[in-house]
């Protein structure tokens, strides 16, 4: 049965087993999909537009027509660095319609509009993903902006919330801030009552960061970033830096805190950073990794996503759709999302 014979039914039966009757699902691949998928690492251009086989829905696991892929930091850095033995389908986030459940799942019916993560597949027509990992998008939000909530929403609250420890009054630095997850926190911190000072890379991306909540931008290509913090707050730094860039003046940037600041460590877009203990002890300074996706199958994680995705729905958070490529043109969505400095998110959408 293929995927599309299987859209309009969830199909299992009882099968015998060593431990007495099991439910287990039947629905299996027997078509094919298209994706963008790569075979070796490198540039975009290694992502090739090709066939591979329908999965196989199994027990826990919801099949969503995807209509919306959010590219990701992470898709980036796999197709760079994670080796395929074969032909490997990219990509963590995206949204659809389920088009077909497993044994066990209740929390999802056939067409019911949804949005999700995983650790790869996401780049292609349909997806297979693991019943945790799947949230119910409200009517209101769109499947564009709905791919894009899990992920930056829910690794920006917890860099500013669970291991940040951000509280009302307080002033946060974000680092890298036209990205997902830095446009993210910016309207979460300020939500919360905190003063925001982002960085830029141009007056004109600064002017687009205040339009979405930054209290204060820094043009780091311009101006000395530890020097204007300590000017905006009088000289005493922020409480907190939520940093996606990393890289070898992370140290340099330490200046920008407070004594017994914290910093959330999201990224490495600049590169990985050389630290010395001596940088923490002498301002008592403390370093959080963040890495959402390795806690989003948790209950806790579900209530962020969920409440970040009605708060969409409803208005109070948005995401900047950058650009949208097609599924067959996902190179040049990646080239895009990796060197055109795109503001917001890079979408795509599969083709016909």
């Amino acid at each position: 049965m293929s995927v599309r014979e299987r859209q309009r039914c969830s199909v299992v039966s009882s099968v015998s087993s060593t431990r007495g009757q099991c439910r287990v699902a039947t629905c299996r691949g027997a078509g094919t999909l298209k994706a963008a998928v790569y075979e070796t690492n490198g540039d975009p251009e290694v992502l090739r537009y090709q066939d591979i086989a329908d999965p196989v829905v199994g027990p826990g696991d919801v099949l969503i027509a995807v209509e919306a892929i959010s590219v990701e930091g992470g898709d980036i850095r796999h197709r760079r660095l994670v080796a395929a033995a074969e032909a490997h389908v990219v990509g963590y986030a995206a949204a659809g319609v389920v088009r077909a459940v497993g044994i066990g799942v209740q929390r999802f019916v056939i067409g019911q509009r949804v949005t999700a993560f995983n650790w790869s597949g996401s780049h292609a027509e349909f997806w297979l993903v693991p019943v945790d990992f799947v949230f119910a998008v409200p009517n209101d939000l769109s499947l564009e902006v709905a791919a894009t909530i899990p992920v930056a929403f829910g690794t920006a609250h917890d860099a500013l919330f669970e291991f940040g420890k951000l509280t009302t009054g307080q002033t946060v630095l974000v680092r890298g801030a036209a990205g997902g997850v830095g446009i993210a926190a910016i309207q979460l911190a300020k939500s919360a009552g905190a003063s925001v000072i982002a960085t830029s890379s141009s007056d004109e991306q600064g002017r687009q960061l205040c339009r979405v909540g930054a209290d204060h931008v820094v043009n780091y290509s311009t101006d000395d970033t530890p020097a204007s913090v300590l000017a905006i707050t009088d000289g005493v730094g922020v409480d907190l830096m939520v940093d996606m860039a990393g890289g070898a003046d992370l140290p340099v940037l330490f200046g920008a805190l407070r004594r017994r600041g914290r910093v959330s460590a999201v990224g490495m877009s600049a590169g990985q950073p050389i630290l010395s203990y001596m940088d923490l002890i002498s301002r008592l300074l403390t370093i959080s990794g963040i890495s959402f996706g390795t806690e989003m199958h948790l209950p806790r994680a579900r209530t962020i996503v969920e409440h970040c995705l009605q708060r969409a729905a409803e208005g109070d958070l948005t995401m900047p759709i950058d650009r949208r490529f097609r599924l067959d043109d996902a190179a040049a969505a990646h080239r895009y999302a990796e060197f055109g400095r795109p503001f917001g998110r890079v979408v795509i959408v599969p083709v016909g």
